[in-house]
């Protein structure tokens, strides 16, 4: 700046006030990030601590030395490759059920023809209202009474008959692809299946991305329904196996064993999340460009 220059000039210039405002935004952005990875920091610093440096204050933030043997200790002293199997048979169920179901029904409210459709899509939208508390009971005793409890049937099954917001989801994403393309495949003989699938499908992988993350994410951390319908501990998943380090009779509280078992269950999403982010992004915005 020159000598001779304005000092209110200067400030008022819009290269200044572009340049100001570029830091404030970048401050926030990391004060945000601070606070949201905090969490996760201070998971990693407990999961390498021993028994007793766990509840110091102030807290030791990096352990020295670092107790490695954590981890070998959170995946032995409960079959953590057992539970870690069942999870991956039930999320693998729920996520392929999630996606024919919804996207075949989405498809079906998008683009074809039927009197009533638009009733009972907005009563399909109506059941985003329900809480699950109040559906709880009944379908408890309805899988009880087909003799479902104490297997993966109550937690798969209903991954086959839809989800109403994915269902939303997909029917906003088909309704921004052009009509041109199914016309000019029904002219060529295609059916109503082999255009949602050869079609709709391969154009829809930005909110099939989203789909499969939401799906997987929820079920993978799904507590509270394994809890209930699966009795057999050998049955029982990643979720319910972390609640044996917080005060089981057999194992007793070991917060830097939770702590490690947790970081190595948060691996999987995060995968899959980092994997599909490009596309889960372009899901998110795509959808419901056109309604």
């Amino acid at each position: 700046m020159s000598m001779h220059t304005n000092p209110r000039v200067f400030w008022q210039s819009r290269r200044v006030q572009e340049q100001l405002t570029s830091l404030l935004v970048l401050l926030i952005a990391l004060s945000g990030s601070t606070l949201v990875l905090l969490p996760f920091f201070w998971m990693l610093s407990t999961s390498l601590k021993q028994a007793g440096e766990v509840y110091l204050s102030p807290p030791i933030w990096f352990p020295n030395p670092p107790q490695w043997g954590n981890y070998i200790q959170a995946v032995t002293r409960v079959p953590f490759h057992l539970y870690a199997w069942n999870t991956s048979v039930i999320v693998t169920l729920v996520t392929v059920g999630t996606l024919l179901s919804c996207s075949i029904s989405a498809y079906g409210f998008a683009r074809l023809a039927a009197p009533g459709k638009n009733i009972i899509f907005m009563l399909l939208l109506s059941t985003l209202m329900l809480p699950g508390a109040v559906t709880l009971v009944p379908t408890y005793l309805l899988f009880n009474a087909l003799g479902w409890v104490n297997s993966y049937l109550p937690l798969t099954v209903p991954a086959f008959f839809g989800n109403a917001f994915f269902i939303f989801l997909l029917r906003q994403f088909y309704l921004t692809i052009p009509r041109e393309l199914e016309e000019a495949a029904t002219i060529d003989g295609a059916s109503v299946y082999q255009i949602w699938w050869h079609i709709m499908m391969p154009l829809s992988y930005p909110v099939l991305a989203t789909v499969v993350v939401f799906t997987f994410v929820g079920t993978y951390n799904d507590f509270f329904t394994p809890l209930i319908y699966l009795s057999d501990e050998s049955k029982r998943t990643i979720a319910v196996a972390l609640s044996y380090f917080q005060g089981s009779p057999r194992i007793g509280p070991q917060m830097h064993l939770l702590m490690a078992a947790v970081t190595i269950s948060i691996l999987p999403p995060l995968i899959l999340f980092v994997a599909a982010q490009r596309y889960f992004v372009r899901g998110i915005v795509m959808t419901g460009i056109k309604g």
